[in-house]
C-alpha cells in the first residue's frame, strides 16, 4: 500500500467521506438528495443486505442498469460487503449479457426492468447461454417478475446483519483485492474480463481528479455510463475521492442536460466530443444558465481544435483536458494538463500520468525515436491484474517485462505527449462506445445468407464513426441489406449494428489472405461522397 493512499479500499473511502464532508451533498437525482453521511448510511444498508443474501468475499455482483442512483448505492454496497462488481452495458441484448454473467460466474445481478422499453429479466431468461451460478436477481427499478426480488424488499433483509459484522467484513478487504471485472471485447471477438483492484482504481483516479482540478463541492453531472470506467471510476470513484456531488444523468438528452446544468449549477461535465458539439450547436442554448460550468474532460474520438476554442469562448469552461486509456490500464494512461494550449489538447492525448511509463515500440518491442510511429505500450501500477481466468490472453497483452500492449499506433513528441494515429486492432468508436469488428463479424457469420464478412469503421458527422459491413453471400443466397440490419438489431447492442450493409462478390485480400480493411474503408468513403 502506498503511504499517501489515505483510503486503502473503496469501502473505506465511502466511510471516510461521511466524516470528511458532513455538509456536502453526495448524490442527487430527481427527488433523492443525500448528504455524504446519509449516503454512507445507505451504502452500509446495501452492504448488509448483500451479506444477508449470502454474499461472500470475492463473489461477483453484476450491474445491468443505467445511471440511476440505485446503481451507485447497490454497487458500493456490494464492494463494501467484499464483492467484485461486473458492470454490463445497458445496450446489451440477452445473449450478450448471459455470456458475461456465465463467464464471470456472477452470483448476483442488479438490474432494472422496463428501462427504455427493455425487459432485462425476460431478455436474459430467453438467452441460449445458461447462467448456472446466478442465485439472485435484484430489480433496482421497475416490476420484479417471479423469481426476482425488488430492491426495497432486498434492503429490508439488511437488519439480520449487525453493524459489527459489516465492520469486520470491511476490515478484511485489502487494497490488493479485486474490486471489479469489466468485460471488454477485442480482436478475438469474445469479451474478456479485465481485473482491477481497489488500490489501482483509487490511485489512478486520485491522480486523474487532481490533474482535472476536481475539488470538494464540485457538482458533477455524470453523463458517461456507469458500466464504463469513464462513468464508474472517473465519475463515482473520483467524486468520492474529492468530495464532489454526483448527479447521474439517466439518458443523454441535450435539453435535459442543459436543464440540469442550469438547475443544479453543474461545474464538472465530462463526455465524448459529440456531447459538447451537441451543446454548442443547440438552438435553445442561450435560454439556459450554463455559467457554472468549469471542468471538461474529453477523448475517445477525434477532438476538433475549433470545439476546444468554442468551449472556452462561448461557454465558461476554464479547464478542458483530453486523455487516453483502456479498460486494461484502469481507464487511464495519459492526460493533457490544464495549462496546455488548445492545439495540444486537440491533437494529442497528453503525457503519462504519475508513476506510469509510456513508450512507442516497433514490431520487435524496441523503443523507436521520438516522432516515429509505433505501438503504444505502458507499464506501471495501473496495468490490470490480467484477464479473468484467461492466462493465454493475458500473456498476449502484457509482455514478460510488464508492458501492456495497447494495440494502438501513435507518435510521441519531445515532451512525451502522444498522438494516436491509428488503431492496430481495427476498433472504431461509435458515439463514445468501442466497437470491435471481430465480435460483429462473428455474429454476422451465423446468419444463413452470409459466407464472408468484413466490418470497418467509417467517419460519421454525428457519431464520430459508424460500422459498415461488406458481405459475400453464400452460394444460392442473396443479401438483403435491410433484413441483415434488422437481424443484427435483435442480436447486438445498437452501437454495434452496422449502419450500412454492402453486398460484394469478393473481399479484397493480400497474398496471405488477410482482408485489406483500408481498401474497404476507402470504398465506403467513396460511396458516401457519391450519395
Amino acid at each position: 500500500m502506498r503511504a499517501d493512499l489515505k483510503h486503502g479500499t473503496i469501502p473505506q473511502l465511502v466511510r471516510d467521506c461521511a466524516k470528511q464532508y458532513p455538509d456536502v451533498e453526495a448524490l442527487v437525482q430527481d427527488d433523492v438528495r443525500l448528504m455524504y453521511p446519509q449516503f454512507a448510511q445507505q451504502v452500509q444498508l446495501s452492504a448488509r443486505a448483500f451479506m444477508a443474501a449470502g454474499l461472500l468475499r470475492g463473489d461477483r455482483v453484476a450491474m445491468w442498469a443505467p445511471n440511476v442512483h440505485e446503481w451507485v448505492i447497490a454497487a458500493l454496497g456490494a464492494l463494501t460487503a467484499g464483492g467484485v462488481i461486473v458492470p454490463l452495458n445497458t445496450r446489451f441484448k440477452g445473449e450478450e449479457a448471459a455470456y458475461v454473467l456465465s463467464r464471470s460466474r456472477a452470483r448476483f445481478l442488479c438490474c432494472v426492468n422496463g428501462f427504455l422499453g427493455n425487459e432485462y429479466v425476460s431478455m436474459l431468461r430467453a438467452a441460449d447461454t445458461p447462467v448456472p451460478d446466478l442465485v439472485d436477481i435484484v430489480v433496482l427499478r421497475g416490476d420484479a417478475p417471479t423469481g426476482t426480488v425488488h430492491w426495497a424488499d432486498f434492503l429490508a433483509a439488511a437488519n439480520s446483519v449487525s453493524a459489527a459484522e459489516i465492520d469486520e467484513r470491511v476490515a478484511s478487504i485489502s487494497g490488493s483485492d479485486l474490486s471489479d471485472i469489466i468485460f471488454t471485447s477485442g480482436t478475438t471477438g469474445q469479451p474478456k474480463g479485465v481485473m482491477t483492484t481497489h488500490e489501482q482504481s483509487l490511485r489512478v483516479f486520485d491522480d486523474w481528479a487532481s490533474i482535472v482540478g476536481l475539488t470538494q463541492g464540485d457538482r458533477y453531472l455524470i453523463v458517461n455510463p456507469f458500466f464504463h470506467t469513464f462513468g464508474y471510476k472517473a465519475g463515482i470513484v473520483a467524486s468520492l475521492l474529492k468530495g464532489a456531488t454526483m448527479i447521474p444523468e439517466v439518458v443523454f438528452d441535450v435539453p435535459a442536460v442543459l436543464q440540469h446544468v442550469s438547475d443544479e449549477k453543474i461545474t464538472m461535465l465530462p463526455g465524448p466530443p459529440t456531447l459538447y458539439l451537441s451543446i454548442l450547436n443547440h438552438p435553445d442554448r442561450d435560454k439556459f444558465d450554463l455559467s457554472s460550468l468549469r471542468l471538461a474532460v474529453t477523448g475517445a474520438a477525434a477532438v476538433p481544435v475549433e470545439m476546444i476554442k468554442r468551449m472556452r469562448q462561448e461557454l465558461t469552461f476554464k479547464t478542458i483536458v483530453t486523455g487516453y486509456g483502456l479498460t486494461e490500464s484502469t481507464g487511464t494512461i495519459s492526460m493533457c494538463r490544464p495549462q496546455d494550449d488548445p492545439e495540444i489538447i486537440s491533437t494529442t492525448s497528453g503525457r503519462a500520468i504519475h508513476d506510469v511509463e509510456v513508450r512507442i515500440v516497433d514490431d520487435n518491442n524496441q523503443e523507436v525515436s521520438r516522432g516515429t510511429a509505433g505501438e503504444i505500450v505502458a507499464r506501471g501500477y495501473n496495468v490490470m491484474s490480467g484477464y479473468f481466468e484467461d492466462p493465454v490472453a493475458t500473456a498476449e497483452t502484457i509482455d514478460a517485462d510488464g508492458w501492456l500492449h495497447t494495440g494502438d499506433i501513435g507518435v510521441m513528441d519531445a515532451n512525451g505527449y502522444i498522438n494516436i494515429t491509428d488503431r492496430k486492432k481495427d476498433m472504431f468508436i461509435v458515439g463514445g462506445f468501442n466497437a470491435y469488428p471481430a465480435e460483429i463479424e462473428n455474429t454476422l457469420l451465423s446468419h444463413i445468407a452470409v459466407a464472408q464478412v468484413a466490418v470497418v469503421g467509417v467517419p460519421d458527422d454525428r457519431q464520430g464513426e459508424v460500422g459498415w459491413a461488406f458481405i459475400v453471400a453464400r452460394t444460392g443466397a442473396t443479401i438483403d441489406p435491410n433484413g441483415i440490419i434488422a437481424w443484427c438489431r435483435e442480436r447486438m447492442a445498437n452501437y454495434k449494428v452496422p449502419r450500412q450493409v454492402v453486398a460484394v462478390d469478393a473481399l479484397p485480400t493480400n497474398a496471405s489472405g488477410k482482408v485489406l480493411k483500408y481498401e474497404l474503408r476507402a470504398r465506403a468513403k467513396d460511396m458516401q461522397h457519391r450519395h
